[in-house]
């Protein structure tokens, strides 16, 4: 799929794609911060029909709804097609010596060679966080790696 860009001067970047149905749609991130999700007449893809403003918390919701379930569809991919990778699912116990401390600390990638794809908090996905992302008590960390490597970070976040 196409997704073209375009810079829209004192405004920020408008990104836009056809679904295959034939409909336009597009995004509009303003410098501000702020987003627009712009749905395009059918009979006029110039002109909007719908326009949808969201703020930071609202297009995070919305990227997620919409994510979350293309991470586990391409993590599904990557099993069938990559033979020894192993995706596993590790739940931060409350309490525990990572609970309220940042990722980076439990230096996974460094210690075992496995990745972390995402954090699964109440329900929202974190796709890729960053090493500073800090872990609370019920996360569901998603890791991926052969299956030794994802078995030992299990470990490392059940005891240190």
């Amino acid at each position: 799929m196409e997704v073209e860009q375009t810079v829209l001067p004192g405004i920020g970047l408008r990104h836009e794609f056809t679904t295959r149905s034939g409909r336009r749609i597009g995004v509009v991130s303003h410098r501000t911060g702020r987003r627009d999700l712009v749905i395009y007449d059918p009979d006029d893809p110039d002109r909007a029909c719908e326009t949808v403003k969201l703020n930071d918390e609202e297009a995070d919701a919305l990227v997620e709804l919409l994510g979350a379930p293309r991470i586990v569809q391409r993590l599904n991919a990557m099993h069938r097609e990559v033979e020894g990778l192993v995706s596993l699912q590790v739940v931060i116990t409350p309490g525990s010596r990572y609970d309220g401390r940042p990722m980076g600390d439990a230096q996974v990638r460094t210690r075992t060679g496995a990745s972390i794809v995402a954090v699964v908090r109440a329900g929202r996905v974190f796709a890729s966080p960053a090493p500073d992302f800090v872990l609370t008590g019920d996360d569901i960390v998603v890791v991926v790696g052969g299956e030794e490597s994802t078995t030992a970070v299990a470990d490392i976040f059940a005891s240190g």
